[in-house]
């Protein structure tokens, strides 16, 4: 072999041999790389199918959020202290089927537990078997539900029974029961009040009244919670609340006995008179506070309600009302006094071409004193007109000085309704405008305008802002104190101030004033006047058969010394049967009124006990109005009843028994008797069987058509005579 082919043979050896080494590394390497992505798919597929679950929960974990906490809203309270309106604790149930105490063992406390927790939850809440209830915490429980809502919204007297059921008691780390309390707003008194102090919804532009008034006094400082997303839910983080600061309290100027008086009458006028609205406004006459504020509208279904608030939101065309107003005005400027002489002209008189009558025709010359209290549309309308046509500016600024034109200033901002008295600016205004709004037409204002002006005349000539809190309270510790406050320092001279109070007390003295029938048989004197305002049904008109009637009676007792003044404004429909302000607004006033008076203002003392009164007495009424009436009065009585409401009561010698009437133990179809029962509790027990009642007469019942103890048939109309 040759030296160059030795060579070659050298070189080609060297280079496989460099080549087999470098396959070698290639080999070793693609071996390397195989094992190593198989482990990399191993570890995968084992943290995605084995561990998938742990990492999952450890990835939820990290999304966190704040939740507000809502603090505890403020109680309302009346002036006596009763409440209004309050928050009461509801509760939302959850369950952490993956808390670590009820899955250790093996699931050993949970499966010890879940027959009785089914059988407790079944018997507590009713709506679910015992079988279903176990039926659905197993599945939960093999899902490992985080956050299960289980109830929501029970109430405390649920969850005082569920804390002590089995498993519930063991605690939150070993049941996984989860409570979340929160407050529900009610209304204690439910129908006493309800627009005046409205309702707190969760929307808060939603509220109305005092609720949405005070809302930033009563909703207090919102906390906040952490919670953590878990399987699909967010549940709370214990130790990781901001809590909430509570709500203050407020402290109403309302009188819960005169507001339920004040919607009692209300309530009974509207629905013997099927009126479609009504209000009836209670303010002390000193201070201005609003004592009491009923407003009923009646409703698709009949019934009535406190749909909206009448008094102080609705501003109607006042009618005879304003007259004070335009008297003020009169007297103020010197045009006229109270003896001057003004001719009604029969009653009926052309203004510019429009007919203006009084209510009753016939009538002539006669004083401005007897004018008002015979309430003439046309003695006032000629007067407006003769002194104020040239002139009208002088009589707007008068308005304005009573502030009628001006919002009333009330607590209930957002509820007042804006007044509109016309001005000779006005595109509307007219030849006829001045004598028709001199007696209550043209102009539009609310029974809460009315009310302080005639407040002002019975506080001597001091206008108060009217207001409805005394107070806002935290933890029984005055926070804010509200104190009367004058709006006008005197609204006419005292010489104008006597004169309108004389005029005023006429209406209910004088024989022929429009409110002596109704109101002058009291042991107090009232002062007020009559209004009865044509209105248009459904804005159509003032034609014959549109027509409907506003009858109103605002005033105060006792005359001489005034301590309430009182407006009702009722809205009649065209099936009522009384129209006039004094039939219909008057007796409201009047029984309202009696019961004040009866209860806060009278000093008169009950004859002696020792006098006996001998002869026998039967009655028929309500259980707890007869025992209210005994207690008052301190006589002794018997009850031999233990059941029903009603009570048929003998008194002799100021010593009552009462005994269940034999209408209470007869069958459903036979006639009860309800002679001597007061016309109330007669309709109310005759209605009640499926009768129908028409009643004559006041008092109590002294006949009735339909003989006691006959059988009748449902639908069949009673007529009751009342003496």
């Amino acid at each position: 072999m040759t030296i160059e082919q030795f060579s070659s043979f050298q070189i080609h050896k060297f280079t496989l041999d460099i080549k087999k080494d470098i396959l070698w590394r290639v080999y070793l390497c693609f071996i390397g790389m195989i094992l190593l992505g198989a482990v990399v798919l191993g570890r995968a597929f084992y943290i995605q199918q084995v561990e998938g679950a742990f990492w999952q929960s450890m990835g939820d974990s990290l999304h966190l959020k704040y939740v507000p906490l809502v603090a505890e809203r403020g109680t309302i309270f009346s002036e006596d202290g009763n409440m209004l309106s309050t928050s009461i604790p509801i509760f939302d149930v959850y369950v952490d089927f993956g808390a670590e105490g009820l899955r250790e063992k093996n699931g050993k406390r949970f499966k010890d537990n879940v027959d009785s927790l089914s059988i407790c939850m079944a018997g507590l809440f009713d709506d679910k078997s015992k079988a279903d209830y176990k039926r659905e915490f197993q599945l939960a429980y093999k899902n490992k539900d985080r956050y299960f809502t289980l109830k929501k919204r029970i109430s405390f007297v649920e969850y005082a029974a569920l804390r002590d059921f089995p498993l519930v008691r063991q605690g939150r780390n070993k049941s996984g029961f989860i409570i979340d309390p929160r407050d529900k707003r009610i209304n204690p008194y439910v129908l006493l009040a309800n627009r005046t102090i409205g309702l707190s919804r969760d929307n808060a532009r939603l509220n109305v009244g005092l609720e949405q008034s005070y809302d930033s006094l009563l909703r207090g400082t919102t906390g906040q919670r952490l919670m953590r997303y878990i399987a699909g839910a967010y549940m709370p983080v214990e130790g990781a609340e901001v809590e909430p600061e509570n709500g203050k309290d407020i402290i109403t100027t309302l009188d819960t006995y005169i507001q339920d008086v004040a919607e009692s009458a209300l309530m009974k006028m509207m629905l013997g008179n099927n009126s479609l609205h009504g209000t009836a406004i209670v303010m002390e006459t000193a201070t201005g506070k609003i004592k009491a504020i009923a407003n009923l509208g009646k409703q698709p279904n009949g019934t009535y309600a406190e749909d909206l608030n009448y008094g102080i939101g609705k501003a109607t065309e006042p009618g005879s009302i304003f007259k004070l107003a335009t008297l003020l005005s009169l007297l103020e400027d010197k045009y006229v006094d109270k003896n001057s002489i003004v001719d009604c002209e029969g009653g009926a008189k052309l203004f510019h071409g429009l007919r203006i009558k009084d209510a009753h025709l016939g009538t002539g010359a006669i004083t401005i004193k007897e004018a008002f209290f015979r309430s003439s549309n046309v003695a006032f309308a000629k007067l407006a007109d003769q002194f104020y046509h040239n002139e009208p500016s002088r009589f707007i600024e008068h308005l304005h000085h009573l502030r009628l034109d001006t919002l009333t200033g009330i607590d209930l901002t957002a509820s007042s309704g804006k007044p509109t008295i016309k001005k000779p600016s006005n595109r509307s205004w007219s030849k006829t405008t001045i004598p028709y709004m001199a007696h209550g037409y043209e102009e539009l204002v609310t029974p809460l305008h009315m009310l302080m002006v005639y407040n002002a005349v019975a506080n001597n000539g001091i206008m108060m802002k009217p207001y409805l809190v005394n107070a806002v309270t935290e933890y029984g510790v005055d926070v804010k104190r509200m104190i009367p406050q004058v709006l006008v320092n005197k609204i006419c001279s005292d010489e104008t101030l006597e004169q309108l109070k004389d005029c005023l007390e006429a209406v209910v003295d004088s024989l022929h004033g429009t409110g002596h029938k109704i109101l002058y048989d009291s042991t107090y004197s009232i002062a007020g006047k009559t209004g009865t305002a044509v209105t248009a049904l459904d804005n159509r008109g003032y034609n014959k058969g549109n027509k409907i009637y506003q009858a109103s009676f605002i005033g105060y007792f006792p005359a001489k010394q005034p301590k309430y003044t009182m407006a009702v404004v009722i809205q009649n429909s065209n099936e009522s049967k009384m129209i006039y302000g004094a039939d219909v607004s008057g007796r409201v006033f009047k029984e309202i009124s009696d019961k004040i008076y009866a209860r806060y203002l009278s000093t008169r003392k009950f004859s002696d006990p020792e006098l006996r009164d001998t002869l026998l007495y039967n009655y028929y009424g309500m259980k707890n109005e007869l025992n209210s009436i005994f207690y008052r009065l301190d006589l002794p009585f018997v009850d031999s009843a233990t059941g029903g409401y009603w009570r048929a009561m003998r008194m002799k010698n100021n010593t009552a028994m009462l005994n269940l009437p034999v209408t209470a133990r007869t069958a459903a179809l036979i006639i009860p008797s309800v002679i001597g029962m007061g016309l109330k509790d007669a309709v109310y027990l005759m209605e009640n069987k499926g009768l129908r009642v028409t009643a004559t007469g006041r008092g109590r019942v002294l006949s009735q058509s339909l003989m006691a103890g006959t059988v009748f048939k449902k639908g069949q109309t009673v007529t009751l005579l009342l003496n």
